[in-house]
């Protein structure tokens, strides 16, 4: 299927690697002109490097920052072309919380979470959704968790953070740019084979004094497909978000993982 991605330019943030890279790569299967923008400079440079070879055909362009920070994001919306008016997908990502007990989170825990993952997606939709849909096409895709839907209770920095930005997608999602040929949906992973799945089997181990490998095949077994992800498929899941297909989907919350979110709704 051709997605009709082919020379767009995307913006995918924590891109050098886990489910941000496999973003990338799936775009720029696609033809779509990626920029990769993640904090480590070396890590992000030899994903870039390994993505221009895999699609020789596609731009390829690495900004390391943080875009979790005002000087990252300028930094990133302004080489396709000046602050965000030139990106035509934007896909938002940045690393989760650490886990642990709420007890222990004080006030400068909870800003740093709430300022990662909610309030910086929504400064680069404020920057973005604009020149977007004055130029008839958008999609925004916004990494979230499976917590949204079924909080996980050493999660509780991401469960409130991203169940703000949840909130807050489900209204402009649905405002004037939907007319306008601009998507906004979230794609929410269950447990991929990422650094991020690692950090969340050390704390589950250590809460509960098992080994690793016993606390990663019980949660194997609970997901029905008896295995967890790889940021391959979670790419093409975002590709298709991302496609002309893709248009008549927005405001919604798409989980991939594995089925084991064991709810109707």
């Amino acid at each position: 299927m051709d997605l009709g991605l082919a020379g767009k330019w995307a913006l995918v943030c924590g891109a050098s690697k886990g489910l941000g890279l496999g973003c990338a790569q799936a775009l720029a299967a696609e033809g779509t002109h990626v920029v990769m923008v993640a904090r480590r400079a070396d890590v992000l440079e030899a994903s870039a490097a390994a993505l221009r070879a895999a699609s020789p055909g596609v731009q390829v362009i690495a900004v390391a920052a943080d875009i979790t920070t005002e000087e990252g994001r300028a930094a990133a919306l302004g080489v396709a072309g000046g602050p965000g008016t030139a990106f035509d997908i934007v896909v938002t990502n940045a690393g989760g919380p650490p886990p642990g007990d709420f007890r222990n989170w004080d006030r400068d825990a909870w800003i740093k979470a709430v300022d990662a993952n909610m309030l910086t997606p929504i400064e680069l939709i404020k920057a973005t959704v604009d020149g977007m849909a004055q130029r008839g096409f958008g999609r925004i895709v916004n990494i979230t968790s499976s917590a949204v839907k079924a909080p996980i209770d050493i999660l509780g920095l991401s469960n409130g953070a991203r169940s703000g930005l949840t909130g807050f997608v489900a209204g402009v999602a649905r405002s004037g740019i939907a007319a306008r040929g601009v998507t906004i949906n979230n794609l929410l992973p269950g447990k991929f084979d990422t650094d991020r799945i690692a950090t969340t089997l050390k704390a589950a181990a250590e809460k509960t004094g098992q080994s690793v490998d016993e606390i990663r095949l019980a949660q194997q077994a609970q997901i029905p497909a008896r295995r967890f992800g790889n940021p391959q498929e979670f790419g093409a899941i975002c590709a298709f978000l991302c496609s002309q297909q893709a248009a008549y989907m927005t405001g919604q919350n798409v989980l991939a993982d594995g089925g084991a979110y064991a709810g109707s709704f």
